[in-house]
């Protein structure tokens, strides 16, 4: 009876060593980013028709921060400062391209002209000269996988493990080549990778090329909107956001049946947001985006705000949050988890001692908007066109005179500037408070200025003079 008991206890204490030791392991980390959707498109940010149920479910169980933003409303810069934790001025990925030459022949292609091809290199090395979350969490002995939509080269430059992007500008190769059909074309790719982890520590980057055009969604979730007094493009894109929900519905359920979840620390962020035009938008006489004004590529909500969600089980409440958050704060935030210790560098803040109230929250977010195309990589100031600064009450615009290159008619957004906006109360930016309260543009422009005063950049004040 004794040998029985002993050999009982000593069953009991290993099982509560295992446990413990699990408890304490670093977790896995999953990052879900959305591409090219508004911040107001989900049912958890109470949009009235488009359907999101996994991710209602996800932030049901998460730290949500409702007042989130990436600093750059532009898909390529915002992907480098989510991987890497830095504003677009500092790991110098700017823009979507280098600038175009000016002079192009008629059959001019990227992938023939080794002049561009050499520039396209030099923007591309760039992600060389910094760390990223794959490089930092591989001395934790973690695998990675990138999946979907990744500009800078093969997957390996970035510090991935694994990965599907193979970045070659001769095949095509630029922001994700054969990544992306990751959820448009199944999961394979990214369930694959998991299962061969085994007991190994893993991060996952799902980065599909949803809800981003071609607004191609299957005739199954079509039909769910269409109808007589919704235009045909709002509902393609409507049914893009549930296409979308859905690959991650299915990323969520394999950590469900794999018993992953509760060792799993998920993020989702949006990389920038979307509206889409119909053909009762107001937009400018020469304006051909697919997108409204004020949304891709702007500095207001509709491009740089988004929904951030953090979920770990038993390290992250279930709650909704007013704090100020920044895709600046994913690196922060997973390299605390997992043990890391953030290089000083890091402008972000952990999420989590937030969420906790262990980390007090910020009193203001900053963000830049530099042109489409590059003018110059070695100077990101040539290519500056707006900054902007958000407070708990308070979102503040400034224009600046950077050469814009393409996307003129988006980027000239003939308005007046600077623009100030009671943002809490006028959450769509339609009443601008700058002429009336000059005491709080002064106080702004002075917060600006001392998170960072470009050095030539030139402000543009009345009204848009982009070159």
């Amino acid at each position: 009876m004794r040998v029985v008991t002993v050999s009982l206890l000593c069953l009991l204490a290993a099982t509560r060593s295992v446990l413990v030791a699990a408890a304490d392991a670093p977790p896995n980390v999953v990052l879900i980013l959305s591409d090219d959707q508004s911040w107001t498109d989900y049912g958890f940010m109470g949009h009235p028709d488009i359907r999101t149920p996994h991710l209602d479910r996800l932030a049901a169980e998460s730290a949500v921060f409702t007042n989130g933003y990436v600093p750059v409303a532009l898909c390529r810069p915002s992907l480098a400062s989510i991987i890497t934790g830095l504003p677009p001025r500092e790991h110098g990925i700017t823009g979507n391209d280098v600038a175009l030459p000016a002079e192009r022949p008629k059959g001019w292609s990227r992938a023939r002209d080794p002049a561009y091809l050499a520039r396209s290199e030099a923007l591309i090395a760039k992600i060389d000269a910094v760390p990223t979350l794959p490089r930092w969490l591989a001395a934790k002995g973690y695998r990675s996988h990138q999946s979907g939509k990744w500009w800078e080269g093969n997957f390996a430059r970035g510090g991935f493990s694994a990965g599907m992007t193979h970045g070659d500008p001769a095949r095509g190769g630029r922001h994700g080549d054969d990544g992306l059909v990751i959820g448009r074309e199944g999961l394979a790719p990214v369930l694959d990778f998991i299962d061969r982890c085994g007991d190994a520590p893993f991060l996952v980057w799902y980065a599909p090329f949803l809800p981003h055009t071609p607004h191609d969604p299957p005739e199954r979730l079509l039909a769910k909107y269409r109808s007589a007094e919704r235009p045909l493009a709002l509902a393609r894109y409507f049914a893009m956001c549930e296409w979308f929900d859905e690959t991650c519905g299915q990323l969520l359920a394999h950590l469900d049946t794999r018993g992953l979840t509760t060792r799993t620390l998920v993020i989702f962020v949006a990389d920038n947001g979307w509206i889409q035009r119909t053909r009762d938008t107001d937009v400018p006489d020469d304006w051909s985006e697919s997108f409204a004004p004020r949304s891709k590529q702007s500095p207001h909500d509709g491009g740089v705000r988004t929904p951030i969600l953090v979920r770990w089980p038993g390290h992250a409440e279930p709650r909704r949050h007013q704090a100020l958050a920044s895709s600046l704060d994913i690196a922060p935030t997973v390299l605390a988890a997992c043990g890391v210790t953030a290089p000083g560098t890091l402008r972000g803040v952990d999420l989590l001692g937030v969420a906790a109230g262990k980390v007090p929250g910020r009193e203001a977010l900053f963000g830049e908007q530099f042109a489409h195309d590059i003018a110059d990589i070695a100077d990101p100031e040539q290519s500056l066109i707006y900054r902007w600064c958000r407070t708990e009450r308070w979102k503040f615009i400034r224009r600046y005179e950077g050469t814009i290159g393409r996307y003129g008619a988006v980027l000239r957004a003939n308005e007046a500037y600077p623009q100030l906006y009671e943002i809490a109360a006028d959450p769509h930016e339609t009443r601008n408070l700058a002429a009336s309260r000059p005491e709080v543009v002064a106080e702004l422009t002075r917060r600006l200025d001392a998170e960072w005063k470009p050095a030539h950049g030139k402000p543009g004040d009345a009204r848009s003079t982009a070159k």
